[in-house]
């Protein structure tokens, strides 16, 4: 969504980083350049104007520009103003000694309300957590009946009642969590086209009715800069905790997100970019803010990792994975487990320069799963021992699915050089892990939690793996 944002704010960084000192007028010709692209991004325009005259007086100080690096300096001061735009730090959602504890979802029609409840029902069920749905919404039709299927999907009870009074609902819905030792309540209220009196008045009588423990309202991220008077309107009414920016993923220019926080001092506690139940994510500033100068995500992307392997990797395996003893089944478990990421773009976005990557066209996201029927293709000697596949069996894997000999060929060099990749990381974690080199000193690498000592030689090396 914030894409060209994004290229526009390289490509004034890459133009002052062209330049050995900056003199002032290159800091004014930058800020109006940063101005132009925050507007035309649908920045809110108060915002914009309070955040260049903040990065303007901090970039013009002395120590910036008699620096040796100063274009350096430039950029940090902008993400330092950039994250404390977007919130500074990540605000969580924190429940609770209070059972069950009640969560109250806002917003207008349209804005992915019901669809964010059961998103964060499913990340509450994954916490170890017992959610209950309440389906207020009983002026849209079939909304109660869209709860259900999204719930259904993901294994949580959804209570309707059989009232017309939305109010009645909600109360009845917190009882009956009490009575099924439910320990979150998660109320769908409904939503209009416009803020209005009765919208608003509803959603007062329910927050009085069952007086919730977090009032979360749902933006629209495509919304715009009126998202700003639509939040300023419910944060006076119902005074709500935070945002769940939905439909991270739209081609808008996406300003709105950068403009709630400013405007309102609520925090953005997670972001939407899918329709997938687990596609909920929490929103943390600082890495947002990276992502939208171009420097990736990289501490997002190892977490994701992290959390798939902790599911799925039986200690035995990930020894042997970890000492590249990689089979082709092995590659089929990666493929799931990037599947369950969010695919190869999402990971490919999260890396340095990732984004650009995606822009000119290079990943195909049906690849991984034209290397899965190969593979599916083969025995259980043939995916165990690669080595074995001499040409025949090769033609005789290409024919059984469907795909040329030389897809075939490709796939096991792409193997090889993955159990190449995964010999050098593990090397590399054990460096930093506390091998030293040359004169006592410690290997420096990139020291990324979960990335060990790799270099960003290496790091490239394994974007252009994925891209291919």
């Amino acid at each position: 969504m914030l894409e060209n944002l994004s290229e526009r704010l390289q490509g004034i960084f890459s133009g002052l980083k062209s330049k050995g000192r900056l003199t002032e007028e290159d800091i004014n010709v930058a800020m109006r350049e940063i101005r132009l692209a925050l507007l035309e991004a649908d920045v809110n325009f108060k915002v914009v104007k309070a955040f260049v005259a903040r990065t303007k007086e901090r970039c013009l100080a002395t120590e910036v520009l008699d620096s040796l690096t100063p274009a350096q300096n430039v950029v940090k001061v902008v993400l330092d103003e950039l994250t404390g735009l977007l919130g500074r730090t990540d605000s969580k959602l924190v429940l609770g000694s209070r059972i069950p504890n009640v969560i109250m979802l806002v917003g207008l029609q349209g804005s992915g309300k019901t669809t964010a409840a059961a998103k964060l029902a499913y990340r509450l069920k994954e916490q170890s957590h017992s959610p209950l749905l309440v389906a207020c919404d009983v002026y849209r039709p079939a909304a109660a009946d869209q709860l259900a299927t999204l719930a259904g999907e993901i294994g949580v009870r959804v209570y309707r009642g059989d009232g017309a009074d939305p109010v009645a609902i909600a109360r009845e819905g917190v009882q009956d969590a009490i009575d099924s030792l439910r320990d979150v309540v998660i109320i769908d209220t409904a939503g209009r086209l416009h803020v209005d009196e009765d919208m608003m008045a509803e959603a007062e009588a329910i927050k009085d009715a069952v007086k919730p423990d977090q009032i979360l309202m749902v933006v629209d991220a495509m919304t715009g800069q009126d998202v700003v008077n639509v939040v300023e309107a419910f944060a006076n009414r119902v005074d709500f905790d935070g945002v769940i920016m939905s439909k991270m993923d739209g081609d808008a220019r996406g300003g709105g997100a950068l403009s709630i926080r400013e405007v309102t001092g609520k925090p953005i506690k997670f972001i939407s970019s899918g329709e997938k139940p687990d596609s909920l994510e929490e929103f943390y500033p600082d890495r947002m803010a990276k992502r939208i100068l171009g420097m990736g995500d990289v501490v997002s992307l190892i977490e994701s990792a992290v959390r798939v392997q902790k599911e799925e990797a039986e200690a035995v395996e990930a020894e042997r994975v970890a000492k590249g003893q990689l089979t082709l089944d092995d590659f089929i478990t990666m493929n799931r487990q990037v599947h369950k990421m969010g695919g190869i773009s999402k990971l490919i976005s999260a890396l340095p320069g990732g984004d650009k990557a995606l822009g000119s066209g290079q990943v195909d996201e049906r690849a991984l799963d034209d290397m899965e029927v190969i593979i599916n293709s083969m025995t259980k000697e043939e995916r165990a021992k690669p080595e074995v596949l001499n040409g025949s069996r090769r033609a005789r894997i290409a024919k059984g699915a469907g795909v040329s000999v030389t897809q075939v060929n490709q796939l096991i060099k792409k193997f090889n050089e993955t159990k190449k990749m995964m010999k050098k990381m593990m090397g590399a974690v054990e460096q930093q892990g506390g091998k030293k080199g040359k004169k006592g000193k410690r290997r420096r690498g990139l020291n990324v939690p979960g990335m060990g000592g790799m270099s960003m030689s290496d790091l490239k090396k394994l974007q252009e793996m994925m891209e291919q």
